[in-house]
């Protein structure tokens, strides 16, 4: 096939062979275009050719030769003309000064949409490395969510920029595998391109641990040597038990990537010698009964190891991949696995989200099954963008989701669903609808009531129990695994709290004007309105609204506001009263102050109870204002309070216990027992007497022999003379030797 030359000048004789060379190979990789794609592609190539005029790689060829090779593997996935023109033009908006437009009036609009997908943010000002990445990751992603060509075409571009990593400074190698190992290499396996998934993990790991990586592959390699008689009798043995079974079967060999060995040996701490499966086998069967068939057969050949069987085929995991997995004793017990699967399950096993493309000629269920399981965890991240305006904030939920591990529970109408693995019922809640994680108050795991931050395991049959009104608890973040249940909590609690927080810096607010000698805030009218804009200018929020929510969270010091509002209300001739002001500072150190906050305990997210001291109604406390976390209250005697006392006392503020709070609150107690036969149940039995509703209970690590056993509570009481009832109450017990309350709550 003849290559146009490029529009400019040409280059120099040997690197205009070696540009010729490398675009005559792609054209040879299109057959499967028409003609007007294959037209188009020569067309980006002329296009993208004279952009990147006169510009060098490191290694000293034309920059021409990347796009090209970028365009090459999308071939290889089979994509379509639209994406191999992105290929070859994704540099062309960030080196090159073209604009969008440019691209528009040239390849229409889907080409132009999906190279801006591809450009970074180098036009933005950001103050962090960390910032940029996620801004541009966030960007790339949602183009992914509206067309995954674009991340097919990010994860070639990367594979390429791995594979000449040797050109780049030596100082580059460990920023960008790292970059490669955390985002790249999981969101190939996410999208199912295993093999792309398996040269990303393997070339970062060469250039991030290069010694590790050269002595692990000497070790394979003589491994390999001792084995390979071995290895060949196993395949052998194999072909010819499942040929005389009738079977029409591949079977090829498959060895364990340096990265994966290496990982299993620092995770497991184990020696090369200790790791028996380096070595395995792929069995490709016609149909899927076949794979059940040669499972059976090659057990009759081999034990399996208890334990070691997987069906990926019945449950695909969460990518769309579908194998059966087994690993059996072999010859001189060396332990080998076996994976059998269809030529179509092999396809997208490789290929993943790209076999959507590669397998269009014969579309069969494994291909539907997983163009939907892609499309279901990118429309995912789309959920997550929405609730999320912070680029780093997306970031930290949209890493949660990146790995693969899953676990397969199943709806009590028996519909299967994928969770990552630690995934509680509040996450499974929240995969159902975010209605549904919103308004949850109990579930059930096979039938048994559980609580609500147990985690889910495979098989589970999962019922959530709502209630008629939303009520997420702050709680739940402890916990929770998905980032789209994380940001749907954060999403509601943010606008619960918003009213709470603007409450709360009101009179906070106000408490330091009083301090100022100013009796009211100016009130908002046209005759205020510069003296409130100069101090939003100061401040730097958008309106008083956000001023005042943000004293509220402890983002903004109340009395530095006050000080400044009443700096700017002096120049207009509004001085303080000097006889309010004697009277603040008269009775600044007096507990009940004017302009204390009351607590009572209806309070939601704005108002915190320290859980190292857990104060309740009758204990001296102190208010914290947190930056970002709102109002915490701590006992005075707290050692916390005290060294933030210490280091940051303009943080605190006066709170006071409503004189009828309106909940229980919860605080520790430690009892010593006499070891014996249902002492727990005693214990049990007079904290419940004396009206204490029990929270969780721990207790210390049993040595042998010991007579005598720490038992930790945390206990909800209605305040401190509930508590020392139920202190009395345990004091009564035979049993018990000594019954106090904890110092740090933590029960």
């Amino acid at each position: 096939m003849s290559v146009v030359p490029p529009l400019s000048a040409a280059p120099a004789p040997a690197a205009a062979r070696a540009v010729a060379a490398s675009f005559a190979a792609l054209t040879e990789k299109l057959a499967y275009l028409s003609p007007e794609g294959l037209e188009q592609v020569r067309k980006a190539y002329r296009y993208a050719d004279e952009a990147h005029l006169g510009q060098l790689r490191k290694s000293g060829e034309p920059y021409i030769t990347h796009p090209i090779a970028v365009a090459a593997q999308c071939a290889d996935w089979k994509l379509d003309a639209q994406a191999l023109c992105a290929a070859l033009l994704h540099d062309a908006l960030e080196d090159c000064g073209i604009t969008k437009t440019d691209l528009v009036e040239r390849f229409g609009s889907q080409v132009a949409e999906l190279v801006d997908g591809l450009t970074k943010l180098d036009k933005l000002e950001f103050t962090t490395r960390e910032e940029n990445q996620a801004e541009s990751f966030r960007k790339m992603l949602l183009a992914m969510a509206r067309d995954v060509r674009v991340i097919l075409v990010k994860l070639a571009d990367r594979s390429h920029n791995m594979r000449t990593m040797g050109d780049m400074p030596r100082e580059k190698w460990g920023r960008i595998s790292r970059e490669t190992l955390e985002i790249y290499a999981p969101i190939a396996h996410r999208l199912g391109l295993n093999q792309t998934y398996r040269e990303l993990q393997e070339l970062a790991f060469q250039y991030l641990l290069p010694w590790r990586h050269k002595v692990l592959a000497k070790a394979v390699q003589r491994a390999r040597q001792r084995r390979r008689d071995l290895m060949q009798r196993v395949q052998q043995e194999v072909e010819n038990a499942l040929t005389q079974a009738g079977l029409k079967v591949r079977v090829s060999g498959r060895e364990k990537t340096l990265y994966s060995i290496y990982r299993k040996m620092d995770t497991k701490h184990l020696s090369f010698a200790q790791v028996t499966d380096i070595y395995g086998f792929r069995i490709i069967l016609p149909e899927v009964i076949d794979c059940y068939t040669a499972l059976g057969v090659l057990h009759q050949v081999y034990k399996p190891v208890p334990g070691r069987f997987k069906d990926h085929i019945a449950i695909a995991k969460i990518n769309g991949y579908q194998s059966l997995h087994t690993t059996v004793v072999g010859p001189s017990g060396l332990n080998v696995e076996f994976q059998m699967r269809t030529e179509a399950m092999n396809l997208v096993a490789e290929s993943g989200v790209a076999a959507h493309w590669l397998y269009k000629s014969a579309p069969g269920a494994s291909s539907a099954q997983q163009e939907a399981t892609g499309t279901q965890w990118l429309q995912s991240l789309l959920d997550i963008q929405d609730e999320t305006r912070d680029a780093a904030e997306f970031w930290d939920h949209v890493k949660v989701d990146l790995f693969p591990d899953a676990v397969y529970v199943f709806t009590p109408k028996s519909r299967i669903m994928a969770m990552p693995r630690g995934a509680t019922v509040v996450d499974f809640a929240y995969a159902v609808h975010s209605d549904v994680g919103d308004r949850v108050i109990a579930a059930k795991i096979n039938g048994e009531q559980v609580p609500l931050r147990t985690e889910l395991r495979n098989g589970d049959v999962v019922e959530v129990i709502t209630s008629t009104v939303p009520a997420p608890n702050p709680a739940w973040l402890g916990f929770v695994r998905t980032g789209r249940a994380r940001s749907k909590i954060r999403h509601h609690l943010k606008t619960l709290a918003l009213s709470e927080s603007k409450e709360l810096g009101h009179k906070l607010l106000a408490q330091a004007l009083r301090a100022e000698g100013i009796e009211t805030m100016p009130p908002i009218n046209d005759a205020n309105q510069g003296l409130w804009d100069r101090l939003l200018r100061f401040t730097g929020s958008k309106n008083r609204e956000e001023l005042l929510a943000d004293i509220g969270l402890g983002k903004r010091v109340a009395s530095i506001v006050a000080k400044r509002l009443a700096a700017l209300m002096a120049e207009r001739g509004h001085k303080p009263d000097a006889l309010l002001l004697s009277r603040e500072r008269f009775t600044a150190h007096e507990t009940l102050s004017q302009g204390a906050v009351v607590i009572d305990g209806s309070e939601n997210a704005s108002v915190q109870f320290a859980p190292c001291c857990r104060p309740i109604p009758g204990d001296a406390i102190l208010g914290y204002l947190g930056r970002g976390e709102g109002l915490v209250v701590h006992r005075e005697e707290c050692a916390t309070a005290q060294r933030l006392r210490h280091k940051d006392s303009e943080r605190f503020i006066t709170v006071v216990w409503s004189e009828e709070p309106v909940r229980a609150f919860e605080t520790g107690i430690v009892v010593t027992v006499r070891n014996g036969k249902g002492v727990l149940a005693r214990v049990a039995q007079a904290i419940t007497s004396a009206e204490g509703d029990i929270s969780l209970v721990s207790m210390a690590d049993q040595v042998s022999g010991q007579e005598a056993t720490e038992l930790r509570f945390v206990v909800s009481v209605e305040h401190a003379q509930h508590l020392q009832s139920v202190l009395a109450s345990l004091r009564r017990v035979p049993a018990v030797v000594s019954a106090q309350r904890t110092l740090s709550g933590a029960g």
